[in-house]
C-alpha cells in the first residue's frame, strides 16, 4: 500500500477514535466539575482523611487526592498548594503525595477510556488505586525508617490557581481536546512512518525484554509504550484503535492497562512533581520498578486463575474470545 493511503487510513483511524474518547470524556469530566463546584468532592473528603494516616500526611490533604482522583492531577495540585501555607511538609512528604497522585488521577475518565477498548472499568479503577496506595505506604515506611528526604519541601515552581468555575472547566476542556487530537494524529503518523522505515521493529525489540517481565507480548507493545511514555490517554487510544484493526488477546490488553495504570507520563507528570519537590529517584525509577513488580504480580494471579472478568464486552475482545472457544481442540 503507499505511504500516502496508509497516512489516509491512519488519519480517518485515527478521527474515528478521537470521537470516541470526546464522547466518553466530555459527559464525565462535566459531571465531576459539577460535583467540585456543588461541594461534593470537599464534603466528602473527611472520608477519605483517616487513610492519609497509612501515607503519614496529614489528613488536610484527603481533598488534595480525593480531587486529583476524580478531577485529574493539575486539580490536585493546585488544591494542594492552597492547603501547604497552613503545612510543614517534608521532601518525603511531598514524593508520597506526589506519587499517590501519579499513580491515581482522573479516575472517572481515565479508566472510562480504557474501558472502551475491553478492560473492566471497575477492576482496572480498583486495581489502580490500590496499587497507588501500596505505593505510597511502602514509600511511608521507607522514608521513616531511614529519615530519607525529612528535609522541607524546595519547589522550583508553584501552580497558580488560573481562572475557576465553569468558565475555566471550559476553557482547559477545549484546550485539553484540541491537544489530543494534535497528538494523536501526530503520534499515528509518526508511528507509521517510524514503521515503514522499520524504525519500529528496532525500538520493540529493545522494550521487548521489560515489557516480557510484566507479561505482555509484542502485539501489545506500540500502545504500552506511548501509554508509558505519554499518558494513558494516548495509550488507551492507540490501544482501542489496534484492538478495532486486529484481534488482540484480551488478557494483554488488560495486563496493558494495568501496567499504564502505575506506570504512564513518564516524561510531563514526572517534571511537574519533581519541579513541586517531589524525589526524582522515586517518583522515576521508583514507580517504574513498582509498576513492573505489581503488573508480574498481576500476571502471576491471572495465570493461575482460568476465569476472570478483566473483559466487559468490547466488540473486538469478544469475537476474540468467540473465535477461541470455538476453535477445534488441536
Amino acid at each position: 500500500m503507499p505511504l500516502q493511503s496508509q497516512f489516509y487510513r491512519k488519519t480517518v483511524e485515527t478521527l474515528a477514535v478521537y470521537r470516541e474518547l470526546v464522547v466518553v470524556m466530555v459527559p464525565i469530566a462535566v459531571v465531576t466539575q459539577a460535583l467540585a463546584e456543588l461541594g461534593v468532592i470537599k464534603a466528602a473528603s473527611p472520608w477519605l482523611a483517616p487513610a492519609m494516616t497509612l501515607f503519614g500526611l496529614p489528613p488536610e490533604l484527603a481533598l488534595a487526592w480525593l480531587t486529583g482522583l476524580l478531577v485529574g492531577m493539575w486539580g490536585g495540585v493546585v488544591v494542594l498548594f492552597t492547603l501547604i501555607p497552613t503545612l510543614a511538609l517534608s521532601s518525603a512528604d511531598m514524593t508520597v503525595f506526589c506519587s499517590l497522585l501519579l499513580m491515581a488521577h482522573a479516575i472517572p475518565v481515565e479508566q472510562r477510556i480504557v474501558a472502551k477498548a475491553g478492560p473492566n472499568v471497575w477492576t482496572t479503577s480498583i486495581v489502580r488505586i490500590a496499587g497507588a496506595m501500596v505505593f505510597a505506604a511502602l514509600l511511608h515506611l521507607l522514608f521513616s525508617a531511614t529519615g530519607w528526604l525529612s528535609q522541607p519541601i524546595a519547589p522550583v515552581w508553584q501552580p497558580g490557581a488560573g481562572e475557576g468555575g465553569w468558565l475555566g472547566f471550559a476553557y482547559g476542556t477545549a484546550k485539553t481536546l484540541l491537544v489530543m487530537l494534535a497528538v494523536l494524529l501526530a503520534l499515528s503518523w509518526v508511528m507509521e512512518l517510524l514503521r515503514a522505515a522499520g524504525i519500529l521493529d528496532v525500538l520493540y525489540k529493545g522494550l521487548a525484554p521489560l515489557f516480557r517481565l510484566v507479561g505482555l507480548r509484542p502485539e501489545a507493545l506500540p500502545f504500552t509504550t506511548v501509554g508509558l511514555l505519554l499518558g494513558i490517554s494516548y495509550g488507551s487510544g492507540l490501544m482501542l484503535a489496534e484492538v478495532r484493526r486486529q484481534p488482540i488477546e484480551p488478557r494483554q490488553i488488560f495486563l496493558a492497562s494495568v501496567f499504564m495504570g502505575f506506570a504512564h507520563s513518564l516524561i510531563e507528570d514526572t517534571l511537574v512533581v519533581v519541579a513541586l519537590g517531589a524525589d526524582l529517584t522515586t517518583v522515576l525509577f521508583g514507580r517504574l520498578v513498582f509498576a513492573i513488580v505489581a503488573t508480574a504480580a498481576v500476571a502471576f494471579v491471572l495465570e493461575r486463575i482460568s476465569s476472570v472478568p478483566v473483559v466487559q464486552g468490547d466488540s473486538a475482545s469478544r469475537s476474540w474470545l468467540h473465535r477461541r472457544e470455538s476453535a477445534p481442540d488441536r
